[in-house]
């Protein structure tokens, strides 16, 4: 089964410096039929301005990802971490026990578009964590290529969660099919261009619900770029 969730009717925010479109409830956004869906919490399609940015902030016992669509974005933490986030980039950081850290858009004249994507982690109260891997355009180009998983397999980054995440690039007649156990959910949300999920048209902001399937088949890209989330099979996050 397909459960559609079209881009026009997630949440917005609008700050000025920051323009945000929330897949599922967040912040002063709330819809009691979108609270998130099996491990998976939040994606905010966050968009920030010149110069502006996340001052230090605390969080605690969530699995949190960045995943740069265009532009440039300035992490730092209280782990000592430093880094510059670009496209082909993937940040996961696991806050555990608490961390405090910063996401700035170090650029002068240009916005950073991003992804902030929240898993809720398998087991509370574990060490705080960071990872950054560079997946080349090469890599998801026409495939899904996973990103992250619980046993970072394939080069992947390792999560706290049993949860399969995977990025693919898609244009004309490049295609791509994901095979699911039968006890999985999967969720897939199309960040950019234009896609074809078994036969469902997606456009940029789209995202799906999918259970009790278990193939998926991508098709007629136009400037596509996917991520994939393969799940448990629980309708809600256990927080």
């Amino acid at each position: 089964m397909f459960e559609l969730r079209k881009a026009q009717d997630r949440g917005i925010s609008n700050q000025g410096w920051l323009k945000s479109q929330h897949t599922f409830s967040f912040a002063h956004y709330y819809d009691p039929k979108q609270v998130g869906f099996s491990d998976l919490l939040v994606i905010n399609d966050d968009r920030v301005a010149a110069n502006q940015g996340f001052g230090s902030h605390p969080h605690h016992n969530m699995e949190i990802f960045s995943y740069v669509l265009d532009g440039k974005l300035a992490h730092r933490d209280s782990m000592g971490n430093g880094s510059v986030i670009q496209p082909g980039d993937v940040q996961l950081m696991g806050a555990g026990t608490g961390v405090l850290h910063s996401e700035m858009n170090p650029q002068t004249d240009h916005e950073v578009h991003f992804l902030q994507i929240w898993i809720v982690p398998a087991r509370k109260g574990s060490k705080p964590n960071y990872q950054q891997v560079h997946f080349s355009h090469e890599d998801k180009r026409g495939k899904l290529r996973l990103i992250i998983s619980p046993n970072g397999e394939d080069n992947s980054l390792l999560i706290n969660q049993d949860i399969h995440v995977y990025a693919g690039l898609f244009n004309d007649n490049e295609k791509a099919t994901l095979k699911l156990a039968d006890n999985r959910y999967a969720y897939v949300h199309l960040a950019t261009g234009e896609l074809s999920l078994n036969g469902i048209e997606l456009h940029a902001g789209d995202g799906v619900r999918v259970r009790h399937e278990q193939v998926l088949n991508f098709t007629a890209g136009k400037n596509a770029e996917v991520l994939v989330f393969d799940m448990r099979p629980s309708e809600l996050p256990e927080m």
